[in-house]
């Protein structure tokens, strides 16, 4: 498959060229986030502080990040774990970058979910923050997934309903939930819908503060797109949880 045809990939070649010169930008996502990701989502440090836990206090340990983008999340737990990091990407400007930030114990491909391939049993931990929607069928990538992992492997995903998949009634209901059940993976799930809702108000005001440095930079189109994507914050928290939640899954092999 082209990757030019796919969702958003020209949007994201071109963010992650603004990610990495943008100085608005990175301190924009420390002053949301608590740590510059070059995040497009919500995935804020107390979220990727929640993957900790499940990553093994032992040697050799192997995490995969499904759409690494510029693989700045995955040096974090690197630097936590002194972890194997490995992603993948359909962005070349993002691996790019990542190739070029994370050189020791790091393995970063091109490639697209759903057809890139791993050898079994490869991960003690596959992460997915944001990311699995962008599959085509996601009962089967889940399957792939639950072959990459080591036997007693975790997968950790932050997932959200209401923009790219449709609300469902709660973290049960949910395309992954039905597909986690699917290929027998027992699972755990937290709501994390209000969290996201008081992150998306500080991710507005984040973004209203540094306006003029987008602005001061040529890059105002992107002060614009934050201004988009947290519009819901104009609206109550009530109204933002008919139509959105989060969730965070982890689900064992």
């Amino acid at each position: 498959m082209k990757k030019e045809n796919l969702l958003f990939y020209n949007e994201y070649e071109q963010f992650y060229e603004m990610a990495e010169k943008s100085i608005a930008f990175q301190k924009f996502c420390c002053d949301s986030f608590g740590q510059d990701f070059s995040q497009d989502g919500f995935s804020d440090i107390e979220q990727i502080d929640m993957i900790l836990p499940y990553i093994p206090a032992k040697e050799d340990i192997h995490i995969l990040d499904v759409g690494c983008g510029n693989g700045k999340m995955l040096g974090y737990l690197q630097k936590k774990t002194n972890a194997f990091i490995h992603g993948f990407d359909y962005s070349q400007k993002a691996i790019s970058s990542a190739r070029a930030l994370f050189t020791q114990k790091a393995d970063f491909n091109e490639g697209i979910i759903g057809e890139i391939e791993y050898p079994n049993n490869s991960f003690d931990i596959v992460v997915s923050m944001d990311t699995m929607y962008f599959s085509k069928n996601m009962s089967a990538f889940v399957g792939q997934i639950k072959r990459w992992l080591k036997p007693d492997g975790i997968l950790f995903v932050g997932y959200q309903e209401g923009e790219l998949v449709p609300r469902t009634f709660d973290e049960y209901t949910t395309e992954l939930a039905v597909a986690l059940k699917n290929n027998g993976m027992n699972f755990e799930a937290r709501n994390i819908t209000k969290q996201t809702y008081e992150l998306l108000k500080k991710k507005r005001e984040t973004a209203i503060s540094h306006k003029a440095e987008f602005e001061n930079e040529g890059h105002i189109q992107w002060f614009d797109m934050l201004m988009t994507q947290t519009s819901w914050a104009e609206e109550s928290y009530q109204q933002f949880e008919k139509a959105m939640a989060r969730y965070i899954y982890i689900a064992r092999k």
